[in-house]
């Protein structure tokens, strides 16, 4: 072993290896020489080069996401196991926080916080951020270069416990969200496909379930249609390889259709195949192992090995690979070249990261250090994050914003309301300074008053009440912070009931009872929760919800209740009543189906009641829309169809509604076309906030969506005064939905965009 990569190993461990020790870099290495070191070779041609010098040993110990180093050839040992979905975290062994000059890196809101922004310019910048801070913790040796996220699966069925990690239940919205987070994180890819940093797109795919009923995501098949698969659950993931680039697909724990996702040759070629991906395919950990043991798929450990590696799985995160795989070589399962084809694609996207290579061959290699992380201008970013994701769902009379000459004493009551644990939500790390909704609160307020009323968040007792009532008593405002957090919803955990847990909803009530005013209701958690009562309960004035805010939340807090700040965000999920938990978690049917009482799911398919639909939020503005401009008429010119024409029909007539497959349109981007509408704010604040835009067909087809999201922009509008912004629409992609065969069609005829109360008609023709 070359004595700088030695000393390194010994100052740095495997996360500093892979930060500073590279095999390329110095003539004194003895590697320099080889082939994989010459950087005039493209990168295919030295990944091939590196696979070809390595023995089977060497090659096996290259298979887990604790990669073996190849001390002969200067090579450090790897870990590709690093986390970042919405700000660095240790829950993988790929980020430390426990020695080294970084001890703590900025925590923004949880993705379904942000993603109620709808914000993309802003998903982008936080996702630049999160990406500088990592390199500035593997350039002081603390993180590696590959992530594994985001977290791009549909937020399905509300009592699912890692749908806060999502950006919610709309595939179009996933699949925008993705693009601004992968290129963000990785950068702008440069010469052959050069990126600063690995983002990787989880959990390939129909993946939304932990622990439901005797049900497990370890051996859960997900039953899905084709129809449903190709217009719900894998458009986040094509863009996220074929727009956005992603270096990295994780498979699934679950099975679909009965076959195992790491296992799924079918599902996992088409990434490559049709999508163009160019990456490595990790699994997700112990994914392997599971097939044999757990789901009895295979009849042996080395079965899984060679069924996974032959479908096009690179890397298993874990062990598994690692301690069968020579085994299933010798009982001729496995061939080497099965082995080859994983390392390349490994060591290619080493190489695209510069890992190899001397530090000046990497411009992002020596820029940053621990000075980057944990930044001021992180912190404002993660507060605007939370500013602009936090949905106001009730404001009667105008009760807020409050104003801070006529509030003296505000009591501010529940458990998370003095807890910093309450506001990261899944995948937290190490905060930079957590700032709590009480602490936020005394900033503002002359006298401030805390009383806990429940001992924690599951609130199974009365017993602190009496301390809240008696604070609700003495104040002029009580704030009530409310809602879930992780012992409620999480990771292999799953909600059972959408009600608020415990006895919450009895201390609000109590506290609602003896209050001089109505009380504000701040709600936390990012799964929907049935809040009808309060809905319709006079005493409580306003309902905000903030997800899981991250650090900001109690600088944030006060800031919109006391009229600092507008709040705009829209929902990004439905929120469902408490019947809708008769529904089995384990139906990943999307559509109605009336016929056994079953009601659909998300706001495009879904025909129940709903406490706040997808889409809503309030500000302290009223707004009103008017579509300026948008093409009255579609017309696919007989020149687009030319082609297919003579071999089969370019359209179809069935029932007597016409439709085109999208994949017999020559130029989809011909179609594509602007909205233009104007804003117009009647309040007496300036505001910013989500305009969202829909369409739905005016023909009534089984099985196409109620309405779809097209598009949608941020927009700031003054007081008293009118905007404009404009919205692109890709009738292909967003007005198209998916038939019984999985094929994407659109329908000819007249279809009506929405914005707010504003209605617009388009027809559609050949």
């Amino acid at each position: 072993m070359p004595l700088a990569l030695l000393l390194c190993l010994l100052a740095c461990g495997a996360a500093g290896a892979a930060a500073t020790a590279r095999p390329c870099a110095s003539p004194y290495s003895g590697s320099s020489a080889y082939p994989f070191c010459d950087a005039s070779l493209s990168i295919p041609a030295r990944a091939r080069a590196l696979v070809s010098l390595l023995t089977l040993d060497e090659k096996i110990a290259q298979l887990s996401n604790t990669a073996g180093g190849v001390p002969r050839l200067g090579i450090p040992p790897y870990q590709w196991w690093s986390e970042s979905l919405h700000g660095l975290a240790d829950n993988g062994p790929g980020v430390n926080f426990s020695s080294g000059p970084v001890r703590a890196a900025t925590t923004f809101p949880q993705v379904i916080l942000s993603t109620a922004a709808f914000n993309r310019s802003l998903w982008r910048a936080v996702a630049e951020a999160v990406a500088t801070e990592a390199l500035g913790m593997h350039n002081a040796g603390q993180a590696g270069l590959t992530y594994w996220a985001p977290n791009i699966n549909i937020f399905r069925d509300p009592r699912w416990g890692r749908g806060q990690e999502t950006s919610g239940e709309d595939p179009a919205v996933a699949a925008a969200y993705s693009l601004e987070y992968v290129k963000g994180f990785q950068g702008e890819q440069g010469e052959e496909g050069r990126i600063r940093l690995s983002a990787c797109c989880k959990h390939y795919t129909a993946y939304d379930m932990e622990k439901w009923e005797g049900f497990s995501r370890y051996t859960f098949n997900a039953k899905v249609n084709a129809q449903d698969l190709e217009d719900t659950y894998q458009p986040p993931f094509k863009t996220c390889i074929q727009e956005a680039r992603a270096s990295c697909l994780m498979c699934a724990y679950n099975q679909v259709n009965g076959v195992p996702m790491c296992a799924n040759k079918d599902l996992l070629q088409k990434t490559r195949d049709e999508w163009g991906f160019q990456g490595y395919i990790t699994s997700d950990c112990d994914a392997v192992a599971i097939i044999h043991e757990n789901q009895t798929y295979t009849k042996s450990d080395e079965d899984s090995i060679a069924i996974v590696l032959k479908a096009g799985m690179d890397i298993n995160c874990g062990s598994f690979l690692v301690r069968h795989t020579k085994s299933a070589v010798e009982k001729g399962k496995v061939q080497e070249q099965d082995i080859d084809r994983a390392l390349f694609n490994l060591f290619s996207v080493q190489l695209r990261l510069g890992i190899f290579d001397k530090p000046n061959n990497n411009q992002w290699s020596t820029q940053l250090g621990p000075n980057n992380v944990c930044t001021k201008e992180h912190r404002e970013l993660a507060a605007e994050a939370v500013r602009q994701g936090a949905v106001l769902l009730k404001n009667d009379h105008s009760f807020l914003p409050l104003k801070r000459s006529e509030v003296r004493h505000v009591a501010i009551i529940g458990p998370s309301a003095n807890d910093v644990y309450a506001m990261g939500g899944d995948y937290t790390g190490v905060a930079c300074n957590p700032t709590t909704f009480l602490k936020g609160i005394q900033a503002y307020a002359t006298q401030t008053t805390f009383a806990a009323g429940c001992k924690d968040v599951s609130c199974n007792s009365t017993e602190l009440f009496g301390e809240a009532i008696a604070a609700a008593k003495r104040a002029d405002i009580v704030v009530v912070v409310a809602g879930l957090n992780l012992t409620e919803e999480r990771e292999d955990f799953d909600r059972v009931s959408l009600l608020l847990p415990g006895k919450q909803m009895s201390l609000i009530h109590a506290v609602a009872s003896v209050a001089k005013k109505p009380l504000v209701l701040v709600l936390l958690g990012g799964g929907p929760v049935d809040v009808s009562f309060a809905k319709q309960d006079p005493r409580i004035a306003s309902i905000l919800w903030l997800g899981y805010p991250g650090e900001v939340g109690g600088q944030v807090l006060p800031e919109i209740l006391f009229g600092e700040y507008n709040p705009g965000g829209k929902l990004a999920m439905t929120w469902y009543p408490e019947s809708f938990t008769a529904i089995p978690m384990t139906d990943m049917n999307m559509r109605a189906d009336p016929s056994r009482g079953y009601p659909g799911r998300t706001y495009r398919f879904y025909t129940g009641d709903v406490v706040y639909g997808f889409g809503y939020g309030l500000s302290y503005s009223k707004y009103s829309y008017s579509i300026l401009s948008a093409p009255k008429k579609i017309t696919m010119s007989r020149s687009s169809v030319l082609d297919i024409i003579s071999r089969k029909p370019s359209y179809i007539r069935r029932d007597g509604l016409d439709f085109v497959k999208t994949e017999d349109i020559a130029s989809c981007e011909a179609l594509a076309f602007s909205v233009h509408v104007a804003v117009s704010n009647h309040g007496s604040m300036d505001g910013s906030h989500a305009v969202l835009l829909f369409a739905r067909s005016k023909s009534s087809v089984p099985g196409f969506p109620i309405k779809q999201l097209v598009g949608f922009e941020r927009v700031h509008t003054a007081a008293g005064s009118a905007s404009n912004v404009e919205i692109s629409v890709d009738p292909c992609k967003h007005m198209s939905a998916a038939n019984p065969e999985g094929k994407r069609v659109l329908l000819l005829g007249d279809h009506v965009l929405t914005v707010g109360d504003e209605e617009f008609e388009l027809f559609i023709e050949l």
